[in-house]
Order: C-alpha cells, then sequence, then structure tokens
C-alpha cells in the first residue's frame, strides 16, 4: 500500500499559481511536490499544486483515484493551506508541500520547514475555554484527518496529515451528515464562516437540506471568536509583522491575518510618503502616489475582479489623522450575485506622524460590522502602519548603503597590458558598507597601482576610513610618490583625522554641558590594513613593487606549482606615529600568479581550525598551477566557502594578477 515511488517536480515562487516547468509532461505520478516561498501567497500556491496533482491523476487513472470524491478532495485542500498557512504565518520562512495518493485512496500530505524559529506550543495544554488563534489549524487538521502528527529532525520540522476516503457503500445519508457536521464545525472555528471558501469561493461540501445559514449565525461566531483568541490574534499579529522588511509583504500578510478571520475581503492602498498630505487628487478616480498593493479575498476567483473594481474607486481624502473607520462605497457587482450587497470600511494607516496609506475591509450580505471587530482591525490597522514605516525606514537605509558602497569602489577595474587580472568581492554584510575595499588603477608613466585593504569595523565608521584612503591612495600613487611614501602619508593622515575627530567630538561633549575628555580618554585611532603595490609591464614580464601593512601577506605562485611569499609584514596603517614602511620588489613572468586577499580568507573559520592554518591558502594556491587568473580566483573563493558548514561570517576580498 505504498506510494507510487515517481515523482513530478513544480517550483512555485509564490507569485501566484505554481506552474509546470519549461518542456515537462504529465507523467504517471501519485506524489506531488512543490517548494514555496515563505509569504501570504503560500497557501494559495500550495491548493493550486493540490488541485492540479489530483487532476492530473484522475485524468491518467492512477490507482486509488477511484476512491478521490469530492468530499475528499476539499478536505487534502483545507489540509494543505493549513499546513502551509501555520508555517508561513509562525515559522516564516521557505516550505515544502507534498501530496502523495496511496493505492488506497488514502492522501498523505505534508509541510516541511526547515528552518523552524518557533518550537511549537503543545496542544494538550489547550481547553476550549482557552483556545488561542496560535495553532488553530492544526486543531482544523486534526478534525479533518485520520491521523496527523509532526515529525522532527535535525533543522527540519514535518507536519502530517493523512486522509483516508470512504467507500462507495459506506456513504449513506447519516454518514453524509456526519461527516458534513465534523467539517464544518472545524472549518467555522478556524475561519468564522459556515461554508469554506478558502479555494473557490462557494462552498467546498453542500450542507445537507434544511441546513441554516444567514447573519445571525455569523453574529454568534463573532462574539465566540472575540471571546476566545482576540488577544492572541492581536499579539501574533504584532509578531508576525514586527520582523518584515519589505512594506508589500506587510501588505499581503495584512490580507492574510484578516481575512476570513475579520471580513470577507480586504485591499491595502500605500501611498508615497514624500508627497506628504497632498498624496490624494480630489479628481474624480484619481489618485497621486498611492497604488493598490494588495487585495485578498477568501474567494480566491474574486481577487482580480474585485481587483479592477477597487482601483476604480479608491479612498476618498479625509484627514489622514482622524481616528477610527469610515465608509467606503461597496465594490458593485464585482464579488457576483452573492456578494453584490455589502458594507466597506477604510482605515487611514498612519505612523510617526506620516500617512502611509489606507486599508479597507468589507463583509457581503450584511448591513455592519460589530463594534468589537472595528475596534479590532483599528488596532490592527496601527500595528500594519508601524510595520510598513519599520519597513520602509529600512529601504531607506538600505538604499544609502548601497549608494554608499558603490562611492567607495571602484566603477570599473583597469585592463593592465601583459596582465590578467580577477577579482572576487563578497560583503557579509548585504545592507551596509563592507570594512574590505580595492582598487586597480592606472597611475600615469606606464605604471598602475593595485590596493587591497581592511578597515577595523564595519558601517559608517569603516566608510569613512574607506573614503579617505582610497581617494588619497590614487592622488599620491599619480602625484609619483613610490609605495612606501604612499603608505607613510597615509598613515600620517588617519593618525591626524582621527585626532580632528576626537578633538571636534570633545568640544561638542563641553559645548552642551557635558565632563571634558580625560587624557586618557583621548583620540581613538582608525585601523587599516593594507596591501598596496605598483606594477610596470616591460618587455621581459612585469616589475612588481609592494608592502604590506598589518595585512595577509600575499603569495606568487610559479608555473611549477611552487608558492612563495613576496613580502614582510609590517604594522597596521592608523597606529603608530612615525612609523617608516618598505617595500619588496621583484619580477612578474610569464605564468606567474600573484593573489591578494583579506583575512576574511585566511581567517575563515570551521569550528576551532581556520582556512590558512597550516598555509592552508599556500596549499590551496599550489593546486591552481595552470589555471587562468579567473579559474584561480573562483577556486580559492569556492574553497573558502567549502571550508565550513555555515556561510562566512566577515567580508571576503581577493585579487588575482597574473602574467601572460
Amino acid at each position: 500500500m505504498g506510494a507510487i515511488p515517481t515523482q513530478r517536480e513544480i517550483v512555485s515562487r509564490a507569485t501566484g499559481a505554481p506552474a509546470r516547468p519549461a518542456g515537462a509532461s504529465v507523467k504517471e505520478s501519485a506524489r506531488a511536490h512543490v517548494t514555496l516561498l515563505g509569504s501570504s501567497l503560500a497557501p494559495g500556491a500550495a491548493r493550486a499544486m493540490v488541485r492540479a496533482a489530483l487532476a492530473d491523476w484522475s485524468a491518467l487513472g492512477l490507482p486509488g483515484t477511484d476512491q478521490l470524491t469530492e468530499h475528499l478532495t476539499a478536505d487534502a485542500l483545507v489540509a494543505v493551506s493549513e499546513l502551509v498557512t501555520n508555517a508561513v504565518v509562525h515559522a516564516g520562512t521557505d516550505v515544502e508541500v507534498v501530496c502523495r495518493l496511496e493505492e488506497t485512496g488514502t492522501l498523505v500530505v505534508e509541510a516541511t520547514d526547515h528552518h523552524p524559529s518557533r518550537a511549537p506550543r503543545s496542544g494538550d495544554q489547550e481547553t476550549p475555554q482557552e483556545t488561542p488563534e496560535y495553532g488553530r489549524g492544526l486543531r482544523l487538521v486534526a478534525a479533518l484527518a485520520e491521523a496527523w502528527g509532526i515529525t522532527y529532525r535535525p533543522g527540519t520540522k514535518t507536519v502530517w496529515a493523512r486522509l483516508r476516503a470512504a467507500g462507495a457503500d459506506a456513504e449513506t445519508t447519516e454518514a453524509a451528515e456526519a461527516a458534513y457536521a465534523v467539517r464544518t464545525a472545524a472549518r467555522t472555528e478556524a475561519y468564522g464562516e459556515e461554508d469554506d471558501p478558502l479555494f473557490t469561493g462557494s462552498a467546498a461540501d453542500p450542507p445537507p437540506p434544511g441546513r441554516e445559514t444567514g447573519a445571525g449565525r455569523r453574529g454568534i461566531r463573532d462574539r465566540e471568536w472575540l471571546g476566545r483568541g482576540a488577544l492572541s490574534f492581536l499579539a501574533e499579529a504584532s509578531d508576525l509583522l514586527a520582523g518584515q522588511l519589505d512594506e508589500d509583504l506587510v501588505a499581503s500578510l495584512t490580507g492574510q491575518l484578516i481575512v476570513p478571520r475579520l471580513a470577507d475581503w480586504c485591499a491595502v492602498w500605500l501611498e508615497d510618503e514624500s508627497l506628504g498630505r497632498g498624496a490624494w487628487s480630489d479628481a474624480p478616480g484619481a489618485v497621486v502616489g498611492a497604488r493598490l498593493a494588495r487585495v485578498w479575498h477568501a474567494g480566491e476567483s474574486h481577487i482580480e475582479e474585485l481587483r479592477r473594481a477597487l482601483e476604480k474607486d479608491p479612498p476618498r481624502p479625509r484627514d489622514p489623522w482622524r481616528s477610527g473607520p469610515v465608509a467606503h462605497p461597496w465594490p458593485g457587482d464585482a464579488l457576483g450575485p452573492d456578494g453584490a450587497h455589502g458594507v466597506a470600511l477604510a482605515y487611514r494607516l498612519v505612523a510617526g506622524g506620516r500617512p502611509l496609506g489606507t486599508l479597507v475591509i468589507g463583509r457581503s450580505g450584511t448591513a455592519g460590522f460589530p463594534d468589537e471587530i472595528t475596534g479590532l482591525v483599528e488596532d490592527l490597522s496601527r500595528r500594519v502602519a508601524l510595520a510598513i514605516g519599520a519597513a520602509r525606514q529600512y529601504a531607506r537605509q538600505a538604499t544609502i548603503s548601497a549608494v554608499l558602497q558603490r562611492g567607495l569602489l571602484p566603477g570599473a577595474v583597469a585592463e593592465i597590458p601583459g596582465v590578467r587580472s580577477a577579482l572576487v568581492y563578497e560583503p557579509c554584510d548585504k545592507g551596509g558598507p563592507s570594512g574590505d575595499f580595492y582598487d586597480l588603477f592606472p597611475a600615469g608613466d606606464g605604471r598602475w597601482c593595485f590596493a587591497v585593504g581592511d578597515v577595523q569595523g564595519k558601517g559608517p565608521e569603516a566608510a569613512v576610513v574607506i573614503g579617505l584612503a582610497r581617494p588619497w591612495l590614487r592622488l599620491l600613487a599619480r602625484e609619483e610618490y613610490g609605495v612606501p611614501d604612499v603608505l607613510d602619508r597615509l598613515n600620517q593622515l588617519l593618525l591626524d583625522d582621527a585626532t580632528e575627530a576626537a578633538d571636534a567630538a570633545a568640544r561638542a561633549l563641553v559645548a552642551v554641558g557635558g565632563p571634558p575628555v580625560a587624557p586618557g580618554d583621548g583620540p581613538q585611532t582608525r585601523f587599516l590594513s593594507l596591501l598596496y603595490g605598483e606594477l610596470v609591464p616591460h618587455d621581459g614580464g612585469v616589475r612588481c613593487t609592494l608592502a604590506s601593512a598589518g595585512h595577509p601577506l600575499p603569495l606568487l605562485l610559479g608555473p611549477d606549482g611552487a608558492v612563495r611569499t613576496v613580502a614582510e609584514p609590517q604594522t597596521l596603517l592608523g597606529v603608530v606615529e612615525g612609523v617608516t614602511y618598505a617595500s619588496e620588489t621583484f619580477e612578474l613572468r610569464s605564468g606567474d600568479t600573484l593573489l591578494c586577499v583579506t583575512d576574511g580568507v585566511t581567517e575563515r573559520r570551521s569550528g576551532s581550525r581556520q582556512f590558512d592554518d597550516g598555509d592552508g591558502l599556500a596549499a590551496a594556491l599550489a593546486d591552481c598551477a595552470g589555471l587562468d587568473a579567473g579559474l584561480v580566483a573562483e577556486r580559492i573563493r569556492r574553497l573558502v566557502h567549502e571550508f565550513g558548514a555555515r556561510p562566512p561570517e566577515d567580508d571576503l576580498a581577493l585579487l588575482v594578477l597574473q602574467a601572460e
């Protein structure tokens, strides 16, 4: 009774329903697999995968498909949706989803999180009187499944459920009534809706004759849910939104939080805050600097039509600091005959005194929202606004850092006659300036200069030092200063700048009434390790003069595989007043390869070991004999990454110069 071993792989980026890979055909399979990014679109993509898989298997007549009833299909879609939602909302990482059909007609669905960020709470402690919103979907899975559970492996958590199809002879009216009661009771508790609108916008299991629905039952469910889960809902919503650094993802998560718990649909408009209070135009249907970032509906088939209707009738201008919701026009017949009437409310999203957007929620077939619901959404809207504000602040800082980083590095690496070059540059912190830098530039009179440096620390302080060092290196080189003289002057420059910065800070402190700076708290030096050299091509090869100031020593690889160091260790720049530096001169002949690295390479760790322990870097370079400059750089980079199980924790920079 095991699953058929063949498999179809579908990869989704959670931007919609997963598509079959280009050139792939439907093959006999009873196992479908999808990898989903941890976003609010993941449950919909997972449901689309299951629908497509079940349809394919039925069309192919695979063993067990004759047992796929409508009820089993609906239950499988709800189960996979809840498993993925549980993983995305409460873990936030990428999720692998597997749907497997056994020959008996039993369906198995699994959701695997490879980096669980929070230990799950045990269901044993839950009581009917204290049912937290956290993990409610797993209770729904338990109600629908024959069996379910959680499997733990190192770094992995898999939640699975088995849904067994009942035989056709067992589908009596009484059994169908009982099965329907279990399903609707579980879904009502989870969603607050009698019918399950999660995947089609209509009832997944048509109710037996005589079963009543209506606003009265909905009101009862609202009160029950508010009494049990409102506080934990806000707590979980705050936790989920607080860690997001993208405003569009915040908008998407807002939709998933609100629908269907609090409303049938919602929409989030985001404004360009640089336009301030004048963002909304008085012209009918015209919006300046605002966009409809996210539309969410309990029935996915209504989303696009609802989006088109809302775009034609955006929220009207009003005082952005007014508290509470205001009425919003109902989107006509965009929701079909059953959604032609209802109520919609608009909430302004304001954080830090800035209007950021508008949240609109709607319910069909009702004259209004309960006050408890409107108050809860108002609390949630404040949390959404704070999350959007934080995401925008992060985006601004990331943009500034990226611009600053580009300004600290050369726009292009110079080409040197008779020399091939290759560069690897990998800052550890993608969101801020790196402490490593490099340069390779013409200095005039047939000379080219190169530098590989590493500043103590990272971020703005490192950027200040690099902003001083790199322009001065170029200026001094073009003024025809030799390698030792360049380092002498750069060392003094760093010391003078540190003294001036400390004096300015002391004066500012005294000006605001602070205590004077003690003698022992004097100027703070800015350390810089630097490998700096000069290349002069000539008929017999390339003459290289270089010096290392507190930097990992450069290595020279000969065509025969021999490796040697070609500089002597000297003092860091910016530490000792009046120090003088010396340089080494040697010839780069055809086939010789010079490797210059930062300590992110030599000090790459694996437990207590470092990459350069036992001359590890020299051994790695020796194995590169016969490779061109680009392949040498790539091999060293790959070996550094493979040395440890975790990604590098320091910036990486390496420069390869090879004589032709």
